[in-house]
């Protein structure tokens, strides 16, 4: 299943577009405890994933990784990996997305 940007196929508490350009995006995520955004992966944009508030848990497939993002910290997912992204404390996670450079889509897994 793909959507389209600023449409996604999962709850959660908050997301804010800051930009959304043809081949950029970024926007600002909240995620309350237990709060998850489901396998999927992207097929020509990186993920980079800055962590501003609570713990950002990261899953990924190929290389399987499981990594907890503290404030302050980064990580990027490159096009074509699996992911799957949840809140990795008992708080609200914040994290800021940047997407890019190519064209948009979440194919879900």
């Amino acid at each position: 299943m793909a959507s389209t940007p600023g449409k996604p196929t999962y709850d959660v508490k908050s997301v804010e577009t800051i930009v959304a350009g043809s081949d950029v995006h970024a926007r600002l995520y909240t995620l309350a405890p237990g709060d998850v955004i489901p396998w999927h992966f992207h097929s020509q944009v990186t993920d980079w994933y800055f962590c501003l508030a609570g713990k950002l848990a990261v899953e990924t497939r190929a290389p399987d990784e499981h990594r907890i993002i503290d404030v302050g910290a980064g990580y990027p997912i490159r096009p074509e990996t699996a992911h799957r992204i949840s809140n990795g404390g008992e708080t609200d996670c914040r994290f800021l997305l940047l997407q890019g450079v190519g064209q948009y889509d979440f194919n879900r897994i």
